[in-house]
C-alpha cells in the first residue's frame, strides 16, 4: 500500500469519474498512471528529430540558374551527367 498527497479538487474529480464508471478510485488511478507510463515510453521511443543549421560560403545560385530561374532548368542540370 502507498500513501500520496493528492489536490483535493482532483481527488473529487476522480471520485465522480470512479462513481460514473462504476470503478474503484484505485482502478481509476492506476489506469491513468499506466496511460501515463505508456506515453512517456513512446515519447522516448519517439524524439523529435532537429535538422542542425548548416550554411555554406558563398553567393547563393550560380548566376546562369539564378537568371533562369525555375525548377526544371535546376533540375535538368543536376541530372545531366546521370544518364536519365
Amino acid at each position: 500500500m502507498t500513501t500520496i498527497d493528492i489536490d483535493e479538487t482532483l481527488v473529487h474529480g476522480v471520485q465522480q469519474l470512479a462513481r460514473q464508471r462504476n470503478l474503484t478510485l484505485q482502478q481509476v488511478v492506476e489506469s491513468a498512471l499506466q496511460s501515463f507510463l505508456e506515453h512517456e515510453r513512446q515519447q522516448e521511443g519517439c524524439k523529435a528529430f532537429h535538422l542542425r543549421k548548416r550554411s555554406f560560403r558563398g553567393h547563393g545560385l550560380h548566376p546562369d540558374i539564378q537568371e533562369e530561374g525555375n525548377w526544371e532548368t535546376l533540375r535538368r542540370r543536376i541530372y545531366e551527367d546521370q544518364g536519365a
